[in-house]
């Protein structure tokens, strides 16, 4: 007859347990209460990062961190009004007279003619929207009862997240650093150079993650404003604008951008939406071939299938923001096994063979 076993818990434990248990529940509730913020402390870390090396070039000048992080503030807004004061007004003259071609869009739709004359042969489009209007008027048809509220909620977060963002990051790249010193004196002195030597890897590698996101977007963005200026396309700085934003997405930003742009390339002609599906598969290819393994060979050092993988996660877990931070978030990973592969190997080399290994042989 087997005795019986008795497991006794002691009740600390057990208490241990569920406070552990209800932590984790509630940080996981803050998390999803404050997603939005967290969001925008995102963004904000994004844009520090891509401007504390300017800010830092700058200090080196004038000594003091708050006249330099001014410096880059008004530098910066001067780059954002040329970018508008170039951009704007060919983008107002575009908007305006595509509203002027409207009225004849709509004609060849109504009679089946045209390039949207198919909505109307295949489809009858008109019929289903005169039929959608006379049985619930305009509001079921556009769902005019909550998208005006919809769309002032929309722009007063937005006006929020952009003040709120700015001030954050003007904050982050003046306190930044003296956060991060705090950190180290908080360290054991003997541990402290360790520390700071993973610090700055991390650094370098998010850093230079968010100046080569940037910079093959604005490679995309430019490339694609070009592009579809040279073929007439309608709105070709807006699109190459909304590219470059697009771009901004590991992986599958460009092809986004491809569906987006490439149907209002087909839509103003047949050879302009061939020629950019050919030019955006041909750019793909050199991104992902050329342009991301040298930039971010260089800083992130992650290879194809690391990317691949942490993008994935990233996006399951957080949509289009969690894309963008799961690469960098995926360097400090890799930052800090190396450092500790490094430091076990470091000990194993001053701890030597073991004491009862023959000379000569090698120890197993």
């Amino acid at each position: 007859m087997i005795p019986e076993r008795y497991v006794r818990i002691r009740v600390r434990s057990l208490l241990v347990v569920l406070g552990v248990i209800l932590a984790v529940g509630v940080l996981v509730e803050l998390v999803l209460i404050s997603r939005q913020v967290l969001t925008w402390m995102l963004i904000a870390v994004f844009f520090a990062l891509a401007l504390n090396p300017a800010v830092d070039w700058f200090q080196r000048r004038v000594k003091k961190r708050g006249y330099a992080v001014g410096i880059v503030y008004v530098l910066a807004f001067m780059a954002i009004a040329l970018v508008g004061y170039v951009f704007i007004p060919p983008l107002v003259d575009q908007v305006n007279h595509l509203v002027e071609k409207i009225p004849d869009y709509i004609h060849d739709l109504t009679k089946g003619k045209g390039r949207l004359g198919f909505l109307e042969r295949k489809y009858h489009i008109v019929e289903k929207v005169k039929h959608a209007l006379s049985d619930g008027g305009a509001s079921k048809l556009f769902g005019f009862s909550g998208t005006a509220i919809s769309i002032t909620k929309s722009v007063v977060t937005i006006v929020i997240a952009a003040v709120t963002i700015t001030f954050m990051t003007f904050f982050m790249l003046l306190e930044g650093h003296a956060w991060v010193n705090r950190f180290y004196s908080m360290v054991p002195e003997k541990s402290r150079p360790r520390w700071q030597a993973v610090g700055r890897d991390i650094y370098r590698t998010i850093g230079g993650y968010v100046l080569g996101n940037i910079l093959i977007s604005l490679i995309a963005g430019g490339s694609a404003a070009i592009v579809l200026f040279a073929l007439g396309v309608p709105l070709a700085a807006a699109l190459g604008l909304l590219v470059g934003l697009f771009d901004l997405i590991p992986l599958a930003g460009a092809t986004i951008a491809l569906l987006v742009v490439g149907t209002i390339a087909f839509l103003h002609s047949i050879t302009a939406g061939i020629v950019v599906v050919i030019f955006f598969i041909v750019y793909q290819q050199l991104e992902n071939h050329i342009l991301q393994p040298v930039i971010y060979g260089k800083t992130v050092k992650l290879s194809p299938l690391a990317v691949l993988i942490a993008v994935l996660i990233g996006a399951a877990l957080a949509g289009v923001i969690g894309a963008l931070a799961a690469i960098p978030i995926a360097g400090a990973i890799q930052v800090v096994i190396l450092d500790v592969l490094r430091a076990r190997a470091e000990r194993k080399r001053l701890q030597g063979p073991p004491a009862d290994a023959i000379p000569g042989e090698a120890s197993p």
